[in-house]
C-alpha cells in the first residue's frame, strides 16, 4: 500500500492536494459545475458499485458509519463537560475532499453541514497554500460568520491524506458550556455585538502532527472562566477525528483507494435520490406558506445592552416542492438585522435546514449531504437570517432559528396529510430556554457554565398520537436532560424538584408533549449571576394544527431572595418543589422571601446562597380539537400530574372528580358529553363569516390598532422587503404606500 500520510514538505511536490493533482480550489468549482451540467452528484448518473456487489459496498458504508458512530462515543469519556458526557451535545462526520458529508453520528446533527461549510470555506481562501494543509494538521473554527451556529459550538476538522493526495476530511463538533462572554456561560444574551460574544476561533490551525499547539491552551485558560471543558473538548473531538481517520485508512487499505473514492461519490448521489423518492412519496406538490414570531424584552432589564430594544421577530418562510421531489424554502419577509444577539449567520440556517430534513425525511438510509443537493433554500440579504455583517451578535442565534425551522416543520407535515401520510405528522420545535451565567461557585472559584437540561423538552403533538414527554429537542434529538447530580458538581446548585408542569403541552386531540420545570436554591455561593436565553418573550413561537394549541412558550421565571429557607428546614417543615396554583406558586407561600415574578429574559441582579430560582421550559403545540380527546387520556393525564381538573374542564371539557379512596380521577361521561355539546352551541352562535371578520382585522389594520411592538415589527419588513411588502398590502387592501402609525 502507498504510504497514507503526507507530510509539510511533500505537501509542495505536486500540483496539488485534491483529486488528479487538482488543488482543493480546483476540486471544489469542478464538483460544483459537474453537479450543476449533469443533475448528479460529482456526475454519478449510475451507482455502478452498488449493483456490482450489493453487500460490498453496503458493507463499507455500514464500516464508515460506524466508525463515526463509535469514534463520538469513545471520544464523550475523555470530555470533562456534562454537555458532552450526559447531554451528548457533539457529532462526528465524515466529508469528502471537497467537504461534502458522507456518513455521520448521531448527537447534533445541525452541525454536519456547518462543518461542510467550515472545510469549504478553508479551501475556498486556498488554505492549501497558506497555512498549509498536511496530514496530522487540525483546524479549529466557532466564528459564526466563517461557519457555525453561533460561538459556543467549538468545531475541529482534520484531513485524510492517501499518499500525497487528500482523500477526505474527519470533523467533530462540541456545544461548549462556556465560551468567556460578557456573562457566564456560552449564549450571552445580553451582546448587541459580535464583541462580548466570548472567546473566538476563526478557522485556526491549531494543531499539527496530531499534537494540539501549547498557546492554543494557554488562550483558554486564560480567556475562559471555565477552560477545562474546552480544553478537553478540544481533546476528545481530536481524538474522534484521528480515530475515525486510521479507520478509513485500514478500510482504504482493505477496499482499494480508487473503491472508496468511487463509493464516498456514490453514497452521497444515493441520499440524494433517496431525499427526492422520499419527496415524491410522501408530500404534495405545491406551495405552503407559514409564519412564526419570537419576542424579545431588552427594555429595563439589568445588564441588556444600550443597543438592544424590545422587538418582535418576524419569520415568515414559503415552501415549494415541485413534481420531482426538489424542495425550495424562501424566508423573504424577514425583518432586518438586529442589535441583540438573536441574527442567524448563513452557517446557522443550513444547520437548521439539515437537522430538520435529517427528522422529517432523510431519517434513514444513506443520511448525508445528498439531501443538501436535492434542496434550495433562500435567505434575504441584511435580514436576521442573512446579516452580511460579520459584526453582528449571533450568540442566540437558536432564538430566532427553532421558530422558523418549526415553520418548516409544521408545513411539511401539512404536505404529509395531503398525501394522507397522517403518521407522519409531526409539530416537532420550539425554542429552548437555557439558564447560564457565572460568578464564584460551590469551590470558591470564578466560574461560569450553563446548565443543559434543557435538552429534554416536550415536542409538539403528532397526528395520531400525542407528543413526547421530557424528552426532545429540534436540535439533538438524542435527547438526554443529565443527571440533577452533575448539574449540583459543577453549579453552585441543589434541586428542589425537578417535575412536571402541570397544565404545559399545547392542548389539542392530541396534546403536545409535557415538559417540566426546575426549582433551583443557589448553594454556597455569594455572587451567581444567573441569566436565561433562546426563548422567546410576550410572544408565542409555535402554532398547532388542526384546531390544536399553540404550546405555552411565552417566558417568565420565579424568584426569591432573602428566604427564609434554612429556617424551614431546620423546623422540617414542606418545601416548595414545583409551581403548585399558578395564582399563588408555592415558591410564594411555601417560603419567606421577597418572591417575584419576571416577565421574560431572566436579567436581573446576581442571586447568593439561598435564594431560590424556578425556571420553565417549554414545548409544542398540540394537534385536532382539545374537545375530542378521548376522556380517558384526559383522566390518566390527571392521575399523572400532566393536567389540572381545572384546565380538563375549561379547556376539554371534561368533567372530572378526584377520588380520595382510590386515589384516582374519575370521568363524569355524561357530564363530559353534555359539555362538549354546549360548547359547540356557543362556538357556532359567535362565529362570525370569514369575509365579515377579516373586513374586521382589516380596520383594525388601517386604524393601526397593534401593539407597538408588532407595528414595528411590520414596518421594519415594509421598508426593507418590497414583495412581502406588496403581497401584504394587496391581501389586506391596504393603500400601496401603507405603514402604521406609531
Amino acid at each position: 500500500m502507498e504510504k497514507a500520510i503526507q507530510t509539510t514538505a511533500e505537501a509542495t511536490e505536486r500540483r496539488g492536494v485534491g483529486p488528479e493533482g487538482l488543488t482543493l480550489v480546483e476540486a471544489l468549482r469542478k464538483s460544483r459545475e459537474v453537479f450543476e451540467s449533469s443533475g448528479h452528484y460529482h456526475g454519478v448518473t449510475e451507482l455502478r458499485l452498488k449493483a456490482e456487489n450489493y453487500l460490498h459496498y453496503e458493507s463499507l458504508h455500514a464500516r464508515l458509519r460506524s466508525a463515526v458512530v463509535n469514534a463520538r462515543e469513545t471520544s464523550k469519556k475523555i470530555s470533562a463537560s456534562p454537555g458532552v458526557r450526559e447531554v451528548g451535545e457533539s457529532v462526528v462526520a465524515l466529508y469528502t475532499p471537497e467537504g461534502d458529508s458522507v456518513v455521520l453520528s448521531t448527537g447534533i446533527m445541525v452541525h454536519v453541514h456547518t462543518l461542510s461549510r467550515f472545510i469549504q470555506w478553508m479551501i475556498e481562501r486556498d488554505y492549501e497554500s497558506d497555512p498549509g494543509i498536511a496530514h496530522g494538521d487540525v483546524f479549529a473554527n466557532n466564528d459564526p460568520f466563517v461557519s457555525d451556529v453561533h460561538p459556543p459550538d467549538l468545531m475541529n476538522v482534520t484531513p485524510i491524506f492517501h499518499g500525497k493526495e487528500l482523500i477526505g476530511w474527519v470533523g467533530a463538533v462540541a456545544h461548549e458550556l462556556e465560551i468567556g462572554g460578557v456573562c457566564g456561560g456560552a449564549n450571552q444574551s445580553t451582546t448587541a455585538e459580535r464583541f462580548g460574544q466570548g472567546m473566538i476561533v476563526s478557522a485556526e490551525k491549531v494543531a499539527v502532527n496530531d499534537t494540539i499547539r501549547r498557546d492554543f491552551f494557554v488562550r483558554a485558560e486564560m480567556n475562559l472562566r471555565t477552560p477545562v471543558y474546552f480544553v478537553l473538548d478540544e481533546k476528545a473531538m481530536v481524538s474522534a477525528c484521528i480515530d475515525v481517520r486510521e479507520k478509513v485508512l485500514e478500510m482504504v487499505e482493505q477496499y482499494g483507494v480508487d473503491y472508496y473514492k468511487r463509493a464516498i461519490r456514490e453514497i452521497i448521489e444515493e441520499g440524494r435520490r433517496a431525499h427526492l423518492q422520499r419527496m415524491k412519496t410522501l408530500t404534495v406538490p405545491g406551495r405552503y406558506r407559514s409564519v412564526a414570531y419570537a419576542g424579545h424584552l431588552f427594555d429595563g432589564k439589568v445588564g441588556a445592552s444600550p443597543l438592544s430594544s424590545n422587538c418582535i421577530v418576524h419569520i415568515p418562510l414559503e415552501m415549494t416542492i415541485d413534481r420531482k421531489g426538489f424542495l425550495s424554502i424562501d424566508y423573504e419577509g424577514a425583518g432586518r438585522k438586529m442589535w441583540n444577539p438573536y441574527n442567524c449567520p448563513p452557517a446557522a440556517m443550513d444547520g437548521g435546514f439539515f437537522v430538520t430534513l435529517t427528522q422529517f425525511i432523510d431519517f434513514d438510509g444513506k443520511v448525508n449531504d445528498g439531501c443538501w443537493f436535492a434542496t434550495r433554500m433562500v435567505c434575504p440579504p441584511g435580514s436576521w437570517c442573512n446579516p452580511g455583517d460579520d459584526m453582528t451578535a449571533t450568540s442566540s442565534a437558536w432564538g430566532s432559528l427553532m421558530p422558523g425551522f418549526g415553520s418548516l416543520q409544521r408545513m411539511i407535515s401539512r404536505s404529509f396529510f395531503a398525501r394522507g401520510f397522517r403518521e407522519e405528522v409531526f409539530l416537532g420545535q420550539v425554542n429552548t430556554p437555557i439558564i447560564e451565567g457565572g460568578g464564584i461557585n460551590q469551590y470558591g472559584l470564578r466560574f461560569g457554565g450553563q446548565n443543559l437540561e434543557c435538552s429534554s423538552e416536550g415536542s409538539g403533538a403528532r397526528a395520531i398520537m400525542d407528543g413526547i414527554d421530557c424528552g426532545y429537542v429540534g436540535w439533538n434529538p438524542e435527547s438526554d436532560m443529565g443527571n440533577v447530580e452533575i448539574w449540583e458538581m459543577i453549579l453552585p446548585i441543589l434541586y428542589l424538584g425537578r417535575r412536571i408542569w402541570r397544565d404545559s403541552p399545547g392542548a389539542g386531540k392530541y396534546r403536545g408533549g409535557a415538559t417540566y420545570s426546575s426549582l433551583l436554591m443557589v448553594h454556597k455561593t455569594p455572587l451567581y449571576n444567573i441569566v436565561s436565553t433562546i426563548h422567546s418573550d410576550k410572544v408565542f413561537d409555535n402554532q398547532g394544527m388542526c384546531g390544536g394549541y399553540p404550546g405555552p412558550t411565552a417566558k417568565f421565571e420565579y424568584v426569591s431572595r432573602n428566604t427564609d429557607l434554612a429556617e424551614r428546614i431546620a423546623r422540617k417543615q414542606p418545601l416548595p418543589h414545583v409551581e403548585g396554583d399558578p395564582r399563588r406558586p408555592d415558591l410564594s407561600t411555601r417560603v419567606g422571601g421577597d418572591f417575584k415574578v419576571v416577565d421574560g429574559v431572566f436579567l436581573e441582579q446576581p442571586l447568593r446562597s439561598g435564594d431560590l430560582f424556578q425556571f420553565f421550559y417549554n414545548t409544542g403545540g398540540g394537534y385536532g380539537d382539545p374537545i375530542e380527546r378521548d376522556p380517558e387520556a384526559v383522566r390518566k393525564d390527571l392521575d399523572n400530574g400532566i393536567q389540572s381538573i381545572e384546565i380538563a374542564a375549561s379547556v376539554y371539557r371534561v368533567e372530572a372528580r378526584f377520588d380520595a379512596e382510590t386515589r384516582r380521577h374519575v370521568i363524569d361521561t355524561e357530564a363530559t358529553r353534555a359539555c362538549r355539546a354546549k360548547c359547540r352551541e356557543e362556538r357556532a352562535a359567535r362565529a362570525v363569516p370569514v369575509k365579515q371578520w377579516m373586513a374586521t382585522q382589516q380596520q383594525r389594520l388601517l386604524q393601526s390598532d397593534l401593539g407597538r411592538e408588532v407595528k414595528e415589527m411590520y414596518n421594519d419588513v415594509f421598508g426593507f422587503s418590497e414583495r412581502w411588502s406588496r403581497e401584504f398590502r394587496e391581501f389586506w387592501k391596504l393603500p400601496d404606500d401603507f405603514v402604521f402609525d406609531l
